[in-house]
């Protein structure tokens, strides 16, 4: 298969209009909850199963079993 060159040329590439900026600065972006470790055991087979899952999703897996748990006390507080 046979590569295209792209040739970029200067001026107006088109019609386009300006918008608002609408998104909020980088510091409120993400969140920041006050977390606090803890020393927890878990079966073998349960931290495999979040590894393999979290895997799958591309993010670590404490995140997953951190996101487990605040689900439970989220509904647990309804």
């Amino acid at each position: 298969m046979k590569k295209r060159t792209i040739k970029y040329t200067e001026g107006e590439i088109g019609r386009f209009r300006i918008i608002k900026d609408f998104l909020p600065p980088p510091d409120q972006l993400v969140l920041r909850e006050s977390n606090v470790k803890v020393t927890l055991s878990l079966s073998q087979k349960s931290v495999d199963f979040f590894k393999r899952e979290a895997k799958k999703q591309h993010v670590p897996y404490q995140r997953m079993i951190r996101a487990l748990v605040d689900a439970y006390a989220e509904k647990a507080r309804q």
